[in-house]
């Protein structure tokens, strides 16, 4: 797994295009929300602002770049290559993927560390790190499934669309309403209750014994995109 994770990282910074949509984009992104934290907290709060932050790396930066990466491995007949040597499917998965998860989990760690130190810091960080692994871990496996319906590298700008910028508008909805009213439907909604986590984490006011149930949507997203993944993920071209 190890050595593919090497030889995928070095493909990944000679890739201009996945440079861009995976590092650089998701990180000016990241900043913009930073310089304009202010702005942005009188629509919510700065709990929303970290909300946004860590789903707009998560979702163009992780997501649609695994996608994009497991299309281009799969069209050139390198998941079959793969395949053919003792690797075993999930770690083969797992390299092909850990670098772009590393790359974005650091991405995100930065810039909302920079936001804390520019503005302040949230008031529970076990909490803020629990919800911001849950989510990595639910757009990641929203990758894996999306993969599977993915023909392409450029197939990929069309598939990952709409949950990219679906989680992002969740978040924001969620950042900016709260969850008074229509609480069951915002919080089921993919990236609905981690929003509300990362909301909580970073603002405080909330009782850890409360917070903590917001896991289990999240997870539950998890859960059925791994099994939708298992049923659509292909390793060799659709011919």
């Amino acid at each position: 797994m190890l050595e593919i994770a090497r030889s995928e990282l070095i493909q990944i910074f000679r890739n201009r295009l996945v440079l861009v949509t995976g590092l650089v984009i998701p990180v000016a992104v990241g900043g913009y929300f930073v310089r304009q934290h202010e702005t942005f907290s009188e629509l919510g709060s700065l709990g929303y602002v970290a909300g946004i932050v860590m789903f707009t790396v998560l979702a163009f930066g992780l997501y649609t770049t695994a996608v994009t990466t497991l299309a281009a491995r799969r069209q050139n007949l390198f998941l079959k290559r793969l395949r053919s040597t003792a690797a075993s499917d999930r770690s083969i998965l797992a390299g092909l993927v850990l670098p772009i998860t590393v790359i974005s989990l650091i991405q995100v760690v930065a810039i909302l560390v920079v936001l804390g130190a520019v503005v302040r810091s949230p008031a529970h960080v076990p909490l803020l790190v629990v919800a911001v692994l849950a989510t990595t871990a639910m757009m990641l496996a929203l990758a894996l499934a999306t993969a599977g319906l993915t023909n392409s590298p450029e197939h990929a700008q069309v598939t990952t669309l709409p949950v990219s910028l679906a989680v992002i508008a969740i978040a924001s909805w969620v950042g900016i309403t709260g969850t008074e009213e229509l609480a069951y439907l915002k919080r089921l909604l993919p990236g609905g209750a981690a929003t509300e986590l990362v909301v909580d984490a970073w603002n405080g006011g909330v009782p850890l014994r409360d917070s903590l149930p917001l896991l289990a949507p999240t997870l539950a997203w998890v859960a059925a995109s791994v099994a939708l993944a298992e049923r659509l993920f292909r390793w060799e071209p659709r011919r």
